[in-house]
């Protein structure tokens, strides 16, 4: 039996399908590259009109956008048409420029007014539209961590405990990992460690990402309702545990 068991090319397909390009009637355009971005700072989003019928794919994001956006800088409004048409297979040629023309000089500004979804969003998008071939292998492994970290949390809604709760030590099932995978060790341990630090190391080198993504991996590290956190409890409960029993 498979997960998917129309095979990879089924999956790809169903992949390819999401990625339909943004189109675009007569009147409709992502601004210029050169456009002035600090009025866009000043000015909020305002709420949307009516949808003219039969709108294209530009129209109806815009108008998804801007009620979601309602209230905040235009930067924001902007930034997101940039990123819904960078996930497509094709895009206008001067979005990718635009996108990283934002981060660059407008990094501060977007991480204050944006919310850690968007936030995650943009680096995602570095991923495949960064500047140099070091800021898009950060942007790939920030899309790895916060997708599986994504599925993950999801599944672990089902469990039925609080995601800030963490599982008890006694309840381990033993059973082996999936793929001949060895087992993590509570105590010792430090796959979560060998997978955040060089994030972090990298993330401080990137002048444009960087920020970026160290901002998410602080956020990350605060959260209390991560696997992160939960393991870092379970571990502190376990070595306290064996401190008390002299072991």
């Amino acid at each position: 039996m498979l997960t998917y068991p129309d095979g990879w090319d089924a999956a790809i397909a169903r992949y390819e399908a999401r990625r339909a390009p943004l189109d675009f009637a007569e009147g409709e355009a992502l601004p210029p590259l050169d456009v002035a971005i600090d009025p866009l700072l000043g000015r909020p989003v305002a709420a949307p009109g009516p949808l003219a019928p039969r709108p294209t794919m530009y129209a109806r994001k815009h108008h998804a956008l801007s009620e979601e956006l309602q209230g905040q800088p235009e930067i924001a409004l902007l930034h997101g048409l940039l990123i819904s048409a960078l996930r497509k297979r094709a895009w206008p040629d001067h979005a990718p420029a635009l996108f990283l023309r934002l981060w660059a000089e407008q990094g501060a500004a977007l991480t204050g007014c944006l919310s850690t979804r968007w936030l995650i969003s943009a680096a995602i998008t570095f991923a495949d539209h960064g500047s140099t071939e070091s800021e898009r292998r950060l942007g790939q492994s920030l899309k790895v961590l916060f997708s599986l970290l994504k599925l993950t949390e999801y599944e672990r809604l089902y469990s039925g405990l609080d995601p800030t709760t963490p599982f008890r030590l006694g309840h381990k099932v033993k059973a082996p990992l999936p793929m001949e995978i060895e087992p993590f060790s509570l105590r010792d341990g430090g796959l979560d460690i060998n997978l955040l630090a060089p994030l972090v190391i990298e993330a401080r080198a990137e002048p444009v990402l960087g920020p970026l993504a160290l901002e998410l991996l602080d956020r990350l590290n605060a959260d209390p309702g991560t696997v992160f956190r939960r393991l870092g409890q379970m571990r502190a409960k376990l070595l306290a545990r064996k401190a008390a029993q002299g072991g």
